[in-house]
């Protein structure tokens, strides 16, 4: 993995770091324009005359402010020449940002500063450019909003406007996922159908990179085949999301969605009660001989527990099930 460090004067220069040695940095998510810093740009001193070396300052100087000594920038730090390196780039990309100590996203299309056309006209704020930025319709940008623990955002005058939590709601709102999928919990706990449709209006300049920019939703890692089209490409991912499935009832537990206060060892349940000692033990043992493949029904594989409203249904099954978690 490439870093950017700046020198005393501001200069950007790369440094390598292989994954037991990474320091901690921060990582910018923005829209790339038409004149974006390369690899080589970098490596052979012309980066300066690109109008997109303004943002690796940017990310430097706020980097530096952080207390951040290196930062990563997509369009300089992957030497996209090498397609090896490229491939490793985008099967790793979502735990780089995952692992980044800051993600700043950079909103070439939001201003701080409030206008007004005419006496006519509604008065315009950061907000209502916020929710109108194309960084939002981004193929890319789904990966780099979900992945990092933290996600700020700040207008083309480089002024922070808020962060992932604080513009929580704007975000659901703007995009449709849910605010759970913010505050990083596993994105394993939203089915992949859903997990799709977050991905279903974004846009990527080749098709392609529909498919492989959903590989850390999914937790999944492909070759990349440019030249295979979209549907190909997609149909690759959706059989290496499904491979995980056929192999264990683990791995299909895995993927299935749960309710975060729904087991019997959440933390507001813990105080709910267990069968006392000595009660209820010859309907016990009948499901500890179930659970174990002793009852002699092998292919018997639910237990129906039957009974009136507050006859201990509820609390045989906690008992049920911290001695089988234990």
């Amino acid at each position: 993995m490439y870093l950017l460090q700046s020198d005393g004067n501001g200069n950007p220069s790369l440094a390598e770091f292989f994954e037991h040695d990474i320091p901690e940095y921060a990582i910018l998510s923005h829209r790339w324009g038409a004149e974006e810093v390369t690899f080589r740009d970098l490596t052979d001193g012309t980066s300066k005359a690109k109008a997109g070396y303004g943002k690796i300052q940017f990310c430097g100087e706020q980097a530096r402010r952080d207390g951040l000594e290196y930062f990563w920038v997509d369009t300089c730090c992957i030497d996209k020449s090498s397609s090896a390196e490229l491939s490793e780039a985008i099967n790793s990309m979502f735990r780089w940002y995952q692992k980044a100590a800051r993600c700043y996203v950079y909103l070439s299309d939001v201003s701080i500063r409030k206008w007004k056309a005419s006496k006519t006209s509604a008065e315009c704020t950061w907000e209502s450019a916020f929710r109108a930025s194309n960084w939002f319709t981004r193929g890319w940008t789904l990966q780099e909003l979900l992945a990092p623990r933290s996600v700020e955002f700040f207008s083309r005058e480089s002024i922070r406007i808020g962060n992932k939590r604080t513009l929580e709601q704007q975000i659901h709102e703007i995009t449709g996922i849910p605010t759970t999928a913010f505050r990083e919990y596993p994105l394993s706990q939203f089915d992949v159908d859903e997990r799709f449709s977050w991905a279903k209006m974004r846009q990527t300049t080749r098709g392609e990179d529909k498919a492989y920019s959903l590989f850390g939703i999914f937790d999944v890692q492909m070759p990349l085949l440019y030249g295979e089209g979209e549907v190909k490409a997609f149909q690759r991912l959706r059989d290496a999301i499904d491979k995980p499935s056929k192999g264990s009832d683990k791995d299909l537990f895995r993927h299935l969605p749960y309710a975060e206060e729904a087991p019997f060892n959440a933390y507001g349940r813990q105080d709910e009660p267990a069968c006392l000692p000595n009660t209820r033990v010859d309907l016990l043992q009948e499901i500890y001989d179930w659970t174990d493949g002793k009852d002699g029904q092998d292919k018997r594989c639910i237990f129906w527990l039957s009974g009136l409203a507050g006859t201990g249904k509820s609390t045989i099954s906690r008992t049920i099930a911290r001695r089988c978690s234990e």
